[in-house]
């Protein structure tokens, strides 16, 4: 049960969906289609989706590397948020936008598991959020030449690990695409 009063909605945040993030992630045509099956029930539903979108050295706003992949097509009614640091929350209004739309609950998908994703989530959770990671609805690199475990394992272990996160008042939950539901 989230700790933040009044907020009974929950909401999908769509983390850096872009060109030059997910050019060659591990099991992109999956994830993809997983985050395309929850964008469909969240608008059937009216759960309000989030789009975040990131600017970096990698991605610079306005660039073919920045753009949304077209794979997922945002609504037009369907909030934007601008981010700079891997906490979606850091530095933007992420906060206003879920507030605005009473919603205490979020559900996450998107890339990077090892940076984005995962600051997301946990800050998602310091700030009173309950939050339900889509297991396989998310994704990383290859960074296994820089020392990191295979993409595989990073997801695995952020699935593994989440499922066991607590904090006082909040929930926190791995489901698969097909076992999402949106309720809070």
């Amino acid at each position: 049960m989230t700790t933040l009063e009044s907020r009974p909605n929950t909401a999908l945040l769509v983390i850096d969906m872009q060109n030059g993030v997910v050019a060659e992630v591990h099991r992109r045509a999956e994830v993809v289609a997983n985050i395309g099956a929850l964008v469909s029930r969240a608008r059937r539903t009216g759960v309000p989706i989030v789009w975040i979108q990131d600017s970096g050295a990698d991605t610079p706003r306005g660039s073919q590397a920045w753009e949304r992949i077209p794979d997922l097509v945002r609504a037009q009614s369907e909030v934007v948020i601008h981010k700079t640091y891997q906490d979606s929350f850091e530095g933007t209004d992420l906060e206003e936008a879920l507030a605005a739309a009473a919603v205490g609950h979020v559900v996450v998908t998107g890339a990077h598991t090892d940076a984005c994703v995962r600051a997301t989530i946990h800050g998602a959770l310091v700030r009173g959020y309950d939050v339900t990671l889509v297991g396989d609805a998310h994704t990383c690199a290859d960074l296994s030449a820089r020392g990191a475990p295979p993409p595989e394992q990073v997801i695995a272990h952020t699935n593994l690990y989440w499922r066991n996160q607590r904090a006082p008042g909040r929930t926190a939950d791995v489901a698969d695409t097909e076992d999402v539901t949106f309720e809070g």
